[in-house]
């Protein structure tokens, strides 16, 4: 940094995947001062289950419809089938996204199954992934609090994965055998599950899913896991108990996922705030000022493979301001 180079004052809300992908970005610039502050941290123990980001699938698969924020980097085999043609193309939007594109021929397919894709994809191991961003970003000389923010001149960056309002359930099996990442979008019967199997580097595979808006029990329901392990396992036998599988855990969250899909944008906050219901303790002399807030939440299911396009687009928007 040059010594006429102005210090940036960046206070980062929230240490999951889409923060730390901020920050590696912001802190390219040593002009950017960055500090963290959050409830939760990677490497914290106990894992919060309001905490999405240890718990996630961490890989790319093609979800919905392109919004802008994927990265292409990728490295395991995968398939995904669909039980009609209806909802099946011949060319998605991800083709050009991923490698190895192909369409899976019939005799690929499962029982019950019209149609398929077949890819090279990646996965991470969700908690390793989040410590190693979290030192990568202390020896940039970030700062992490343990804190509650109360505004101060710096530019903040809103990645606290507000609108959490939907419950994940899934299982983390020992399978070695399993090297082959499928997501079947066939019917499950019900409307809020769905069917995928993810392996991970160190031989773990996570088994899918729940999205169960505006259910905020995270008890685990043994019925829900019996059909997702039961709909995997139909998949891939190398998931049974008899081919040397082994259950770790079962694991129940919130999903950061917003009505109206991802935010990411500017917004100027007027402060001190002025509206009928703010408390008055005599005479205010808080001097009126704007705070600069850069959204970056609700990206749902897909915060890992969309992590660095949003840091992207905070970059940009942070180099406007």
């Amino acid at each position: 940094m040059s010594p006429d180079a102005k210090q940036r004052s960046v206070v980062v809300l929230g240490a999951g995947v889409i923060g730390l992908s901020i920050a590696h970005v912001l802190s390219a610039d040593p002009a950017n001062s960055i500090t963290f502050v959050a409830r939760d941290m990677p490497g914290s123990e106990p894992l919060s289950q309001g905490w999405s980001s240890p718990w996630a699938g961490a890989n790319w698969s093609p979800i919905g419809a392109r919004i802008g924020y994927i990265l292409p980097f990728l490295q395991l085999p995968s398939r995904v089938y669909y039980d009609n043609k209806e909802s099946f193309s011949d060319s998605p939007w991800w083709k050009d996204i991923v490698r190895d594109f192909r369409i899976l021929s019939d005799d690929e397919l499962p029982p019950g199954v019209k149609a398929g894709y077949g890819f090279t994809t990646i996965s991470t191991k969700p908690a390793r992934y989040l410590r190693w961003m979290k030192n990568e970003l202390e020896q940039r000389g970030v700062v992490f609090v343990h804190a509650a923010f109360g505004g101060n001149n710096s530019i903040v960056i809103n990645a606290s994965g507000l609108g959490a309002r939907s419950l994940f359930g899934t299982i983390i099996v020992k399978a070695p055998e399993v090297k082959e990442f499928i997501f079947d979008n066939s019917s499950t019967g019900t409307s809020d599950e769905s069917t995928y199997i993810i392996p991970r580097p160190d031989g773990t595979c996570i088994l899918g899913g729940t999205f169960q808006q505006d259910n905020y029990d995270t008890t685990v329901n043994h019925g829900t896991a019996r059909r997702i392990f039961e709909r995997c396992a139909t998949l891939q036998p190398g998931l049974l108990p008899s081919r040397g599988a082994t259950i770790i855990s079962h694991n129940v969250g919130l999903r950061p996922s917003r009505r109206g899909g991802p935010r990411v944008e500017l917004e100027s906050v007027q402060l001190p705030l002025e509206n009928e219901l703010v408390p008055h303790n005599g005479e205010d002399t808080t001097p009126k000022r704007k705070l600069k807030v850069i959204h970056a939440y609700g990206l749902g299911p897909a915060g890992y493979q969309d992590s660095w396009g949003v840091a992207d687009e905070v970059a940009k928007i942070f180099s406007q301001i």
